[in-house]
């Protein structure tokens, strides 16, 4: 088997939202740090908890949206430079068994 032209759209819609769900993750973590950061800080003044709050929840609507894109951009053009290299190469091949 070997494949010799993959759909563009298709692979970067998958990777899309596959980088979106690491987006999601790496906010989460992002959010964690900035809430801790925010209430270690609260002592320095009147606008510190705020910042790091809204830093916080910026991270988790941001993230995942800045990867998805990125990531379905970065992949469609991959998949696309795949296609014109394995039409002259003659793509990958691949061993599949069927049991």
């Amino acid at each position: 088997m070997v494949i010799r032209r993959v759909d563009p759209v298709s692979v970067g819609k998958i990777a899309g939202l596959l980088y979106a769900l690491m987006g999601l993750i790496v906010g989460a973590l992002f959010s964690l740090v900035a809430m801790a950061g925010a209430s270690f800080g609260s002592g320095m003044g009147d606008g510190a908890p705020l910042a790091g709050m809204l830093f916080g929840v910026g991270a988790i609507i941001v993230l995942p949206i800045f990867y998805g894109v990125l990531g379905f951009v970065c992949t469609l053009i991959a998949a696309v430079l795949y296609n014109v290299v394995a039409g002259i190469g003659g793509g990958i091949r691949i061993d599949v068994e069927q049991g």
